[in-house]
């Protein structure tokens, strides 16, 4: 199967209070920690890289001192997530089966993450890497608590997240995600009834940097 990866880092940075994905982290860009694993992985094809229309000249600076990166399709993002990643599916080779999607403001992605989430495609529409709550997890409603959840059931998703491109391809063609708010694309998938398999991730260091707290974790874990 041929794969498509296509790297989010078109964030504003809002909640972080800058746009991290271009910060260094102890001396590297932090969006190169993603994009340098998935360059590593033989079982990607093509990779598309999304980032602010702003920011083309800087990344092109990263990223035009090294010819490892010849092979990384440069586009601008959308208003949202949800926008970014349709914009590179549409410039996806047509002939790329599978299309997995990674954001980059989580930097520890590994090989092994890659390979698992791919390779779970083979009998199902989609895969994405998750953990299990360790945590009771409390369902509220205007401040209260309206019921709480089996942990058990519960699962925190994370990325890589692949899914089939035609199928993906499709729920586009079908819906008008303008008017949805999809934090990601396996509840589009979910919503269409498509089998979209949970990878099971034993691994504490794939977390997401939203906060200085996490940043400072990260250059923990590079040190």
């Amino acid at each position: 199967m041929k794969v498509t990866a296509i790297i989010t880092a078109a964030g504003s940075g809002s909640r972080f209070g800058e746009k991290k994905q271009f910060k260094l982290l102890c001396g590297k860009p932090l969006f190169l920690y993603s994009l340098d694993c998935f360059i590593q992985s033989p079982l990607v094809n093509e990779i598309i890289l999304v980032v602010p229309k702003s920011s083309f000249s800087l990344v092109s600076s990263i990223t035009g001192k090294s010819e490892r990166y010849n092979k990384v399709k440069m586009i601008s993002g959308g208003e949202k997530r949800q926008d970014s990643v349709r914009n590179a599916v549409f410039i996806s080779e047509r002939n790329s089966d599978l299309i997995c999607i990674h954001d980059a403001a989580r930097p520890f992605v590994s090989l092994k993450l890659i390979e698992l989430s791919i390779g779970a495609c083979i009998d199902a529409d989609g895969a994405i890497i998750a953990v299990r709550s360790a945590d009771t997890i409390k369902y509220s409603n205007n401040g209260y608590i309206e019921k709480t959840l089996n942990r058990s059931k519960i699962w925190l998703a994370q990325t890589p997240q692949v899914f089939n491109r035609n199928k993906l391809l499709g729920i586009y063609e079908k819906l008008d995600i303008s008017k949805l708010d999809a934090t990601d694309e396996s509840s589009l998938m979910e919503s269409m009834g498509y089998k979209i398999r949970l990878i099971n991730n034993s691994s504490v260091s794939n977390f997401k940097i939203t906060t200085n707290n996490d940043w400072e974790l990260a250059e923990s874990i590079v040190k």
